[in-house]
Parts: C-alpha cells; sequence; structure tokens
C-alpha cells in the first residue's frame, strides 16, 4: 500500500513527526532550503520586471532527487515546513520541484509538534498561501538587490570581504550612532542626600530629600548638600501627611521572539543566536524519558501573544489546582502592540506545549542550557495567566525648618504572578513603621553623595532587539541572524555584553549615510516592512515595491560610483618584520586587523595585531597588557608574553591598586554604572568611576 509523503525541513523534526504519524507515512527533511537565488550572481533579471531565477543550492540536488524519488511512490506529498513566509516559500519551491499544482490542499500547517496537533493538521490540508510567498520574494529581491549593488561598490572604493545589507546595515547604523551620542555627552554634577532617622519609640527608616526651603528640588553642587545639613541640622523632623494605598503588579506577556531574545539574555545571560539555537531544539523535539521525543514548545518565530483557547483553559485549569482560585486571572488579555499591523496573528506567542510538563518533572531529559530557557518559557506563560502581585504601599512627606524629605515603603500583600515567575524584578521599597501626622523622627546620620549624569548606554544584544523591534526595523527571523552578521563582519565587536563599531563599521557606515541616507533611514526601512506586510496580507503586489524601490536607489549607486573616492586600508605599524625587518602594514582581513610585511610578495610573513591598553602585566611587570579574543569572539586581556606568564583577565585592567589589599583594579561595565572592582575576588573592594575617568574609557 502507498504511504503518503510528508516534507519538513529538519532531520530533528522529521524524526519526531514520524513517531507521531506512524507507518502510512514517510517523512522526509528538506534540510532548509532545496531552491534559491545563487550564490556567485545577483539571480534577480532586472530587465524583466525583477524576476527572480532560482537554482537548486550547490549540494541540495541529492536531497531533492531523494525527495522526488519518495514522491513518485507516494499517494500523497503534504508540505509540512514552518509556518512563516521562509516556510511558506520553501513549500512553494518544492511544489515547483515535484510538479505539484500550488492550488491543490498539499500544505499542512501547526504551530506546535505534538501528537494532536500533527494528526490534526495532517486531517486538514490547504492550499499553498501564495500571499505568503510573495512577501518572502519581496524581501528575498530586495536584500539582493542591495546586497549585490552596494557591497561591489564596497570593494571597489575600500576593500574586498565587506559586504551591506538592507537590515543590517541600518542596526550597524544605530550602533553607530548611539557611540556618537555617547561620545558627545558631557556629564553634569548633582548630588543625593538620605538621612537615617528614628522616632521616640526606636522606629527606623530612610528618607531622601525631596526639596529646600526656597522650592528648589535639584542638589547641583556640594554646597548645596551642605546648606541643607546645616538648616536641618539637630531638628526634628515632623512628618506632615502619610498616604496608604494599594498598588497592583500586572504579570508580563507571554514570550514573543523579541522578548524571548530580550529576556534569555538579561536572566541567563544568553546571545540571541544561542536562545534560538536552543528553542529551535525545544520546538524540534526532545527525546523525554516515559514519553519519547516531543516538541517541548510552540513555534518561536512569532510577533504574536495570543494563546489558543485551549491551551488557555488548559493553564488556567493548571494554575488554579496547583495554587487556588486566587491565582487564576479573572480576564484572558492581550495587550496591543505598538506596531500591531505588523503581528502575525495567525500564530500564538512561544509557550510550553504542555502546561503539566513542568520544568523539574522534564529536567533530567534536558541539557542545562534547554532547562534554563524551557524553565524560562514555562513559568513566564504559567505567570501570564495568574494574577496581578499586590502591595500596600505608604508614602510619607516629612518636613524640617523648611526642607521636605520623602519615604516610601511597599510591603507585598498577594503574591500573585510573583509566586511562580522567578525572573521577576522584586520591589527593593524599604519597609516603613506605622506612620501618622506630625509623628517626629530625629536624625541618626546623613548620606551625600556625588553623583553624574551617565550618557546612554551602548547597545547590547538584548537591548538592540528591543530597539529594532519598538522601530519595526526586520521580523523575528532576522533579528539573530542580522546581529550575528555584523559581528562575524567586523562592523562591531562585543565588549562585555555590550555593542560596539569597529572603525571598519564606523568607515563603511559613514560612506553609507553619505550616499545611501534613504536606505539607512529607520522610517524608511520600517515602512518598507509594513509594505511588505501588506503584500502578505493580499493588499499589495510585491513587484510594486520592487520597481519603486529601485529606481532611485540604482540612481544613488551610480552617483556614488562616480563620487566616492578610494580609501587605502594600509597603515604603518611601528613593528619590523622578524624575518626581513622590512615595516610590518596593518591590513584588514575577515577577522579584523592583523600584521603584514611591508616586502610583499617576496616576503609574505604575517601577524596577529595585538592592541596594548599601555599598561604593564601585574603579574609578570616586564610583559604588557593587550586585548585579545576567545576562540567564541569575547574580548579579554592578557599577557603580552604569553605563554610564558599566563595572566588573563575577562574585565580590563587599570593602574589603580586596591586601598585595602593593594592588589590591581579591573573596570566592570554595568548597567547602573561603570565600577572599579578589586582583582581579588577576596576583598570585594569597588567603588564607582568620576566624570574624568569615565570619559577616559569609554
Amino acid at each position: 500500500m502507498a504511504k503518503s509523503l510528508v516534507i519538513v525541513e529538519s532531520p530533528a523534526k522529521a524524526k519526531t513527526i514520524k513517531k507521531f504519524l506512524g507507518s502510512h507515512y514517510t517523512v522526509k527533511a528538506s534540510v532548509g532550503h532545496i531552491i534559491d537565488l545563487p550564490k556567485s550572481k545577483m539571480g534577480v533579471d532586472i530587465e524583466n520586471d525583477f524576476e527572480p531565477r532560482y537554482i537548486t543550492i550547490r549540494g541540495k540536488g541529492p536531497i531533492l532527487n531523494e525527495i522526488k524519488k519518495e514522491a513518485k511512490k507516494a499517494k500523497k506529498v503534504l508540505l509540512a515546513t514552518d509556518l512563516d513566509r521562509e516556510g511558506e516559500a520553501i513549500s512553494w519551491h518544492l511544489a515547483n520541484a515535484l510538479n505539484i499544482d500550488e492550488k491543490e490542499p498539499c500544505r499542512i500547517v501547526f504551530n506546535e509538534i505534538t501528537k494532536n496537533s500533527i494528526k490534526s493538521a495532517v486531517k486538514n490540508p490547504q492550499k499553498i498561501d501564495k500571499d505568503l510567498v510573495n512577501a518572502q520574494q519581496a524581501r528575498r529581491v530586495l536584500d539582493r538587490l542591495v546586497g549585490y549593488k552596494l557591497s561591489p561598490l564596497l570593494w571597489k572604493k575600500l576593500r574586498k570581504g565587506l559586504s551591506a545589507g538592507r537590515v543590517q546595515s541600518v542596526a550597524t547604523k544605530m550602533i553607530k550612532d548611539r557611540e556618537d551620542e555617547i561620545n558627545r555627552f558631557v556629564p553634569e554634577e548633582y548630588w543625593s542626600l538620605e538621612l537615617d532617622v528614628e522616632d521616640k519609640d526606636k522606629n527606623r527608616m530612610t528618607v531622601q530629600f525631596h526639596r529646600n526651603d526656597n522650592g528648589e528640588k535639584d542638589l547641583k553642587s556640594e554646597n548645596d548638600v551642605q546648606r541643607v545639613v546645616e538648616l536641618i541640622n539637630e531638628k526634628p523632623l515632623t512628618v506632615l501627611e502619610v498616604k496608604k494605598g494599594e498598588k497592583k503588579r500586572n504579570p508580563y506577556e507571554p514570550f514573543t521572539t523579541s522578548t524571548l531574545q530580550q529576556e534569555a539574555s538579561n536572566r541567563i545571560g544568553f546571545a540571541t543566536r544561542k536562545t534560538m539555537a536552543v528553542a529551535q531544539q525545544l520546538y524540534e523535539g526532545i527525546d523525554v524519558k516515559k514519553e519519547g521525543t516531543v516538541g517541548l514548545i510552540t513555534y518561536l518565530r512569532t510577533d504574536s501573544t495570543r494563546i489558543g483557547d485551549e491551551a488557555n483553559q488548559s493553564v488556567l485549569n493548571f494554575i488554579e489546582d496547583q495554587y487556588g482560585s486566587d491565582y487564576v486571572h479573572g480576564k484572558k488579555t492581550t495587550k496591543k502592540k505598538k506596531n500591531e499591523a505588523s503581528v502575525q496573528d495567525a500564530h500564538e506567542a512561544i509557550r510550553p506545549t504542555d502546561v503539566l510538563r513542568t520544568p523539574a518533572s522534564i529536567k533530567a531529559s534536558l541539557s542545562n542550557d534547554q532547562y534554563k530557557l524551557y524553565k524560562l518559557i514555562w513559568e513566564r506563560f504559567v505567570a501570564s495567566r495568574m494574577s496581578p502581585a499586590v502591595f500596600n504601599t505608604i508614602n510619607a512627606t516629612l518636613e524640617s525648618n523648611g526642607c521636605l524629605f520623602k519615604a516610601n515603603g511597599s510591603t507585598l500583600k498577594f503574591e500573585g504572578f510573583l509566586k511562580v515567575y522567578s525572573f521577576a524584578t522584586r520591589s527593593k521599597d524599604q519597609t516603613l513603621p506605622e506612620l501618622k501626622k506630625d509623628q517626629a523622627f530625629h536624625i541618626l546620620k546623613h548620606h551625600q553623595k556625588q553623583h553624574f549624569t551617565q550618557p546612554p548606554a551602548r547597545y547590547t544584544e538584548a537591548s538592540l532587539v528591543k530597539a529594532m523591534e519598538d522601530l519595526g526595523i526586520g521580523r523575528p527571523s532576522t533579528y539573530s541572524p542580522t546581529i550575528s552578521t555584523i559581528l562575524s563582519r567586523g562592523y562591531v565587536v562585543k565588549e562585555a555584553k555590550h555593542l560596539k563599531p569597529t572603525e571598519l563599521g564606523i568607515l563603511v557606515t559613514t560612506l553609507l549615510e553619505d550616499y545611501f541616507s534613504k536606505i539607512l533611514d529607520v522610517h524608511f526601512t520600517a515602512e518598507l516592512e509594513k509594505r511588505l506586510d501588506s503584500v502578505e496580507e493580499g493588499k499589495e503586489g510585491w513587484k510594486e515595491i520592487i520597481r519603486e524601490f529601485y529606481g532611485p536607489f540604482n540612481e544613488m549607486i551610480e552617483y556614488a560610483d562616480q563620487q566616492v573616492e578610494e580609501v587605502d586600508f594600509v597603515e604603518e605599524s611601528d613593528e619590523t618584520c622578524d624575518q626581513c625587518g622590512a615595516t610590518m602594514l596593518i591590513k584588514y582581513g575577515r577577522y579584523g586587523k592583523f600584521l603584514a610585511c611591508s616586502n610583499y610578495p617576496e616576503c609574505k610573513n604575517t601577524k596577529p595585531f595585538i592592541k596594548k591598553i599601555g599598561m604593564a602585566c601585574p603579574t609578570c611587570k616586564t610583559g604588557e597588557v593587550v586585548e585579545r579574543k576567545s576562540k567564541k569572539g569575547r574580548l579579554f586581556y592578557g599577557c603580552s608574553r604569553f605563554p610564558e606568564c599566563r595572566f588573563v583577565s575577562w574585565s580590563r585592567p587599570v593602574e589603580e591598586k586596591c586601598p585595602e589589599c593593594s592588589s590591581h583594579m579591573t573596570l566592570k561595565r554595568l548597567k547602573k554604572g561603570d565600577q572599579f572592582v578589586c582583582s581579588n575576588s577576596e576583598c570585594g573592594y569597588k567603588r564607582k568611576l568620576t566624570s574624568e575617568e569615565q570619559e577616559k574609557y569609554n
């Protein structure tokens, strides 16, 4: 009896689905795209109304032949690629290659790889969504035109191996613009003043300066602080007003692709690429003890926060059974997003496929990374359907000789979703004593502190993804590869968790800004994304977008080709070649700077380019501290005499010695302000940088 053939994208997914469908089905994997535009040339016939010229991808011929062979034997062929534009395009290419009428119901879609979901999909095949395919074709052709027209210009004017892209270049510009903001930033001094106070019953609390006797709220100098301290010296503080209330903290929405990438970066330290790789494993199927292989989460590329009715009822029942009816949220809410038009609402949010499969119950079947990410997804989903956390709040205003101080406190009244979501940031409010009007406090101690306004923080992968999403640049499937591309091209480097443009990235972006400002304009890029969405919705023809884009773009290319002068990327170094004695030149390669002998081609000696930070090695005292990179591209610091001296540090060493133990200090980049931290972990001494130090190390 002939079997039905089901074609999926990955071997892991094929293995999981085969288990659910049984012996009447053959399941084959295309291993991603089989047909695409050629790599060696543009593959877009500009003269023939931008018609794409698709070919079988090199190396994929045997896979396609095997699929064709199975398709001939099959009574029915079902295309089960992912449920986004990319997946629809793969199905369309496969249908054409296998001579399947695309109007026939040959396409099956599912949001999760579970038995019920797969069997239901097989029973309800549908036609290939040509609007979805055309949206993907439009994106692919646009990106190909930009990449294959701009990149050769960069090769000609700057150096070979460079690339430009419609989204990657905008992302690089965002990082460069942020760096420009930081460099332009002028810090301003301000001070804070806190008082430790106590009443006659020994009740203590801390109050913060709010306003002086002249109504001024800012303490701009130490003199301002001293004036307030003198005014209130040895005088009591009297409670003027007490406000009691209740504050609710609502649960977070379940994850979309971008919020998962952000939270995984912030909470468990995953890079976007790692998050997507581990999420793909959880989606395609994990061998769970006593269950076999099963998909643990729903589809991972989505910008919807919607939850299906069945999954919603299941989690509400779970919450009531485990925690009680008080913890069940009364309504199922879904916030409208800023760029609501972009939401692929046919998708659901990222959630566990079965809420009863708790992280603890399957921990033994998961790797450490899989467990961390699954726990994050499971907790976020369950918490999203739980009641808000409730806090009792108390806000008091106190007065002393015309100066006002504030005290704010809160206590947790009802945990709500915080009972489950262990990754939530907890309140740091103090617990205040019972307060009443005219109650008097005397001052135990005052704490005055100098501060400087901080420049905007460099982007992290998480904050860049959020900014791109907020601006409407890219889509769920593009965030991770975009960041990977600009890192691998050497346009951006990662220092600690922060993204910083390289000299190469700044140079390339500046050239593109001068001659292709429209391409790098975030609003233009976001508007283009909206038009791609309109193609997906069947409201606009895809070639119309390409025609409108290409004319002005091609004029920019021709103008830039005439106007841009070639840039010599080679500069002399202060090192000599250890083979022939000639001067070594600093050159740029795919992986950044390197040293090459100026006597090339007679001498082909090359060496890594080592950046010195201008400090003697704190271990051996004879070598110098230099920047190095790990195999994964992470920046660290080591001794120039390696391997004779094994000094290494993930944080940048500085000349300053710890005042408590005399060990060398290191620079730590933190969200709340950079700090000098003692390298001796047993010491623990740290201090914030002064404004001059901040400027020096930025």
